[in-house]
């Protein structure tokens, strides 16, 4: 056998010898720990699936559960765990309050339709609702809507000083910046709807404002008069009351009070 062969041989089996002895002298490599990974506690909460405006009976497709952090779920929102058949429970419930897509329903803005009624559900506490006939001529031609602003205007006939065969009409704002809660029966805008033309308003009215204005609706014709979405944040006023001194009479040795126009 040629030598060279011999020695190339001898080489190789010794270099495999070495290998399959730092193999078995090794032993196994310890694994790598894995991190432990903190577990976000969480739960379902009922949210809307879909827009719900004001007075909107709440339907079945309107509602869905959503998983939420539980550190971040509020004690007023309805939990599956607690209310598991809340989604049947709450349908035909009437939105008090507007919810939009994705906001959890709150029980404090529902309310029964079986209930009490609906119009005082959604009175603020220390309201009053008071209703006033409108046509299109003096409900700014039906383009008044449930939830705008308007002023309340007084026009009134009396007689002319200047001319005794004639009179004059004057007209002022003696409620400014009240909220429209409903148009007739319509208390929100339906299926597109864009104009309610409808013969009585419903206004939210402080108790002192409600008295004013029954007392005006006696004495003239009333238009309303629609005011900007921007005006919203304003607090509503009694532009007639803002227009009167009040006067002390004193009359044989008797205190009186009037009223006179500024």
């Amino acid at each position: 056998m040629n030598t060279a062969r011999i020695v190339v041989l001898t080489i190789a089996v010794g270099a495999g010898g070495v290998a399959a002895y730092l193999a078995s002298s090794a032993g196994p490599q310890p694994s790598t720990p894995t991190e432990s990974v903190a577990q976000l506690e969480t739960v379902e909460v009922l949210v809307a699936k879909n827009d719900i405006p004001l007075g909107q009976a709440v339907a079945p497709g309107d509602l869905q559960w959503q998983t939420w952090p539980a550190a971040t779920a509020s004690s007023n929102f309805i939990r599956r765990n607690d209310q598991p058949n809340a989604t049947s429970d709450i349908v035909g419930s009437i939105a008090r309050s507007p919810f939009i897509a994705g906001e959890p329903i709150r029980e404090q803005k529902l309310v029964k339709a079986d209930g009490s009624g609906f119009m005082a559900a959604i009175l603020p506490s220390g309201m009053r609702a008071i209703s006033t006939e409108i046509s299109p001529e003096t409900g700014a031609g039906g383009f008044i809507l449930p939830n705008d602003r308007v002023d309340v205007i007084l026009s009134k006939r009396e007689k002319n000083p200047d001319n005794p065969s004639g009179d004059r009409v004057n007209s002022e704002i003696i409620l400014g910046n009240v909220r429209v809660l409903a148009i007739d029966q319509t208390i929100e805008e339906k299926n597109g709807q864009k104009v309610v033309v409808g013969k009585t308003a419903t206004l939210e009215l402080k108790p002192e404002q409600a008295e004013f204005l029954a007392r005006a609706r006696q004495s003239g014709t009333l238009s309303l008069a629609l005011r900007s979405l921007a005006d919203a944040s304003q607090p509503a006023t009694t532009e007639h009351d803002a227009k009167r001194d009040t006067v002390n009479v004193i009359r044989y040795g008797v205190t009186t009070q009037t009223s006179s126009q500024k």
